[in-house]
């Protein structure tokens, strides 16, 4: 049995009318940080010594600032700058000389909108009608039960009231208040079997997945689509920091995260229906390091621009959490050779790749998807032998994966034949 833990973010679809007793909350917040930052600083220049939160919360609990936050809400907060100046400590004390404490939040003369912690006491979810009470700290109330009351939306595969919410957060981003729901469960499912799945993650096609004697190929045109169409948009703003521009930002954000969440779900769902245990997916973490010469590694002009706006870690950490509510566990290798190897004789030529996605075997004739070839080196590295897996050797199934598309008339992946593109 295992604990999880998640955060779930929501728009906030009454935000006019709580936009300013929020605005007011993490104007506070940062006003009480910057009380903290100042008695912290008193105290490292007389004493050397970094108060800990518990002594910032003793001798700040009487300050008009600390009343300003519900009680909860204030102890986050200086959790919150203890936390930052410990790990600035830490790297003073490793040799770290450009290392440089927290410093006040201000934005010129004015107070920046600090991100809002509640805890259990500082909140009181509605979980009906999609919306939550969120608690004033005592100087900000106008009469004893003042608090603001947001209306929220989640993604349609959120249901909250699976999880046990621990805190809320109201966090200020590109203009407007968003709330971050952290949850708990306790969960303890058992495997869908004991079968081995390789996933190899890549430019053209995001993703390939082999099953061992099926594949499926998860094609990326759509997100490039996006990408390329919000760029050329963001190009004719007259600024980059414009309204105009933020929203085509935060369009784009939303468009992205929604793909790989499709993408993710879609792959533990075809994993479970097959009855797989273990999920093995190529690591992609260097993948924007440079190469043995020390210098930048060039994926081609379509490549580099692609990988820039490509979030694998977060599709990877995504995967991982989908799979464990299912019983999966989800493992990464390393990826290398796993695109020069022959995955049905095991030899390795560094020219066997050859145009159009093709791998071609001049050992055996193996001919493949170079992709789905890669996914399926990438699933055998978990398995001792091949006949340990019991499946079917014959390759054919390398070159003809079934392909999956996002229908973006759907919000979700399905076969080529099923799916309908739209332009963004």
């Amino acid at each position: 049995m295992s604990r999880t833990v998640r955060t779930f973010e929501a728009t906030i679809t009454n935000q006019r009318q709580v936009r300013d007793d929020l605005d007011q909350l993490g104007w506070a917040a940062s006003k009480l940080w910057n009380v903290g930052r100042y008695y912290t600083q008193e105290q490292w220049d007389e004493t050397g010594e970094i108060p800990d939160d518990g002594e910032l919360k003793s001798e700040l609990k009487s300050h008009e600032r600390y009343t300003d936050l519900h009680s909860q809400s204030s102890q986050r907060v200086l959790e919150e700058l203890a936390e930052a100046f410990n790990g600035w400590f830490g790297k003073r004390r490793n040799g770290d000389e450009r290392a440089r404490p927290p410093g006040y939040r201000k934005n010129g003369n004015s107070h920046p909108r600090s991100t809002v912690t509640f805890k259990t006491a500082g909140f009181k979810h509605d979980a009906q009608f999609t919306r939550i009470r969120l608690s004033k700290g005592r100087n900000l109330k106008e009469h004893r039960s003042d608090f603001i009351l947001c209306e929220y939306q989640t993604r349609p595969d959120i249901d909250l009231t699976e999880w046990d919410i621990q805190q809320v957060r109201a966090v200020y981003k590109r203009d407007e208040w968003r709330l971050q729901f952290v949850c708990r469960t306790t969960i303890d499912p058992d495997p869908p079997g004991d079968k081995v799945a390789g996933v190899d993650l890549g430019i053209c096609n995001f993703a390939a997945v082999s099953f061992g004697g099926e594949s499926l190929l998860y094609p990326g045109g759509a997100l490039k689509e996006d990408e390329y169409y919000f760029a050329k948009k963001k190009a004719k703003c007259d600024d980059s920091s414009s309204r105009e521009a933020t929203r085509l930002d935060r369009k784009r954000t939303g468009r992205r995260a929604h793909f790989l969440h499709a993408l993710s779900k879609s792959i533990v769902e075809e994993c479970v229906e097959r009855g797989v245990g273990t999920l093995v997916v190529g690591d992609l973490s260097g993948i924007r390091e440079d190469d043995e010469n020390g210098e930048s590694r060039n994926w081609g002009d379509h490549g580099n621009l692609d990988l820039h706006g490509w979030a694998f870690d977060r599709f990877t950490t995504l995967l991982d959490y989908k799979a464990e509510s299912e019983g999966i566990d989800v493992v990464l290798v390393s990826e290398r050779d796993t695109s020069k190897s022959c995955s049905s004789c095991g030899h390795t030529d560094d020219n066997q790749r050859v145009e159009r996605g093709l791998y071609v075997c001049e050992e055996c004739d193996t001919v493949s998807n170079a992709d789905v070839n890669g996914a399926e080196n990438i699933r055998q590295k978990v398995l001792p032998n091949l006949a340990t897996d019991g499946g079917d050797r014959d390759n054919g199934w390398l070159a003809q994966p079934t392909v999956h598309l996002f229908d973006r008339s759907g919000g979700r992946f399905a076969p080529r034949e099923q799916a309908v593109n739209r332009e963004p």
